[in-house]
């Protein structure tokens, strides 16, 4: 059918292939084969400036508006955010990757949206501007077709043909907890 020729030939463009045997009165078997470099997962994507970012979705704990959140000044730009009992330190991914918040993009509340995120035991608040929503992404490793890039753990196509940095957690938090 139509389908299945879109499956194989997105399955062919992914570096697999796909296999079917099928006998009469028995039934059918579908083999899929996948290269073991690809991984997907499920990712939040956010927008800073005109920059698109993905966060595993399985270390997004919530999202609040800044300005209903309680941030307080710890000298210089440092901020926390006083959430649930806990002081969690805020990160501003557009200082982080040097993103300018144009003013053509920039809303009166870019980087106001605060996403709590934990890994390894330990919370922290991204400041971004704007989520943009949850979606599966294909995993691309950045390393073996790169060089190793600070908090970051790969990258992802977007449905526009756009890159998108998918952030390493975990190295996030523990720089911003540290």
């Amino acid at each position: 059918g139509v389908g299945l020729d879109v499956v194989q030939r997105n399955i062919a463009e992914l570096g697999g292939s796909i296999d079917i045997e099928s006998q009469p009165g028995r039934g059918m078997v579908l083999r899929v084969r996948l290269p073991l470099t690809l991984a997907i997962m499920d990712g939040l994507s956010v927008r800073v400036g005109d920059e698109t970012y993905v966060l595993p979705l399985a270390a997004v704990l919530e999202s609040l508006y800044a300005d209903e959140a309680v941030l307080q000044g710890l000298g210089g730009t440092t901020q926390v955010l006083r959430h649930r009992d806990a002081l969690l330190p805020v990160v501003d991914l557009a200082r982080l990757f040097a993103v300018p918040r144009a003013l053509s993009s920039a809303t009166p509340a870019a980087g106001s949206i605060l996403v709590v995120l934990q890994a390894q035991g330990g919370q922290m608040a991204l400041r971004v501007d704007e989520l943009l929503g949850q979606q599966p992404v294909v995993v691309k490793n950045l390393e073996a077709n790169y060089a190793r890039v600070e908090h970051v753990a790969g990258a992802t196509l977007l449905g526009d043909g756009r890159v998108a940095l998918i952030l390493d957690v975990a190295s996030l938090v523990r720089d911003a907890c540290a």
